[in-house]
C-alpha cells in the first residue's frame, strides 16, 4: 500500500512541532516581544506580526488571554480614541473574565490567536493599573468596519 509511508510521513512531520517544543526549542518569533524588540514602537512591533484584516464585530466578545492562556476580560467593544488609535475595550479585576471595570487594550499590544486575542506587549499585573475607560475617551468603531490585527500562534 503506497499510503501507509504518506500517513506515517504525514505523523513524523506533524509531531516535529510538538517534539521541538518538548525539548525546549525556543518560541516562535511574534509571540511576544524579545530584547531584540525593545527598541521598537508599538506600532513597529504590530508590523512584523503580519497584521490582517478583520471586521471589528467578529473581535467583540472574543476572550482576552495573557501569555499563560489565562482569560483577563472579554472584548465588550472596538473604539477609536481622539488621537486616532484603535482601542480594545476589556472589563478587567471581574470574576473570570466577567464584570470588572472597562480599560482600553491598545490593538498594538495585541494579536489574534485563532477565537481569542493574546496580550502580548503588556504585562498581566500591569492591566489593572490602567486608566478606566469611559465613553468620552473615545468613539465606538462600527460592526461592519473593517480594521487590522496582528495574528499569532502559540
Amino acid at each position: 500500500m503506497r499510503t501507509a509511508p504518506l500517513l506515517l510521513t504525514l505523523a513524523l512531520v506533524g509531531a516535529a512541532p510538538v517534539a521541538s517544543a518538548v525539548a525546549g526549542g525556543p518560541p516562535h518569533a511574534n509571540t511576544q516581544a524579545g530584547p531584540a524588540d525593545d527598541n521598537l514602537t508599538p506600532a513597529e512591533r504590530m508590523a512584523e506580526r503580519f497584521p490582517q484584516k478583520v471586521r471589528v464585530g467578529d473581535l467583540v466578545g472574543l476572550p482576552l488571554l495573557d501569555f499563560d492562556d489565562r482569560t483577563l476580560g472579554y472584548v465588550r467593544e472596538v473604539a477609536r480614541t481622539p488621537e486616532g488609535g484603535i482601542v480594545l475595550v476589556v472589563p478587567v479585576g471581574g470574576w473570570f473574565g466577567h464584570g470588572g471595570r472597562p480599560v482600553a487594550v491598545p490593538i498594538e499590544t495585541v494579536a489574534i490567536l485563532g477565537r481569542q486575542i493574546a496580550l502580548l506587549d503588556i504585562p498581566r499585573a500591569e492591566l489593572p493599573q490602567r486608566v478606566s475607560w469611559a465613553a468620552k475617551d473615545g468613539a465606538p468603531i462600527a460592526g461592519d468596519e473593517i480594521i487590522r490585527i496582528a495574528i499569532t500562534r502559540r
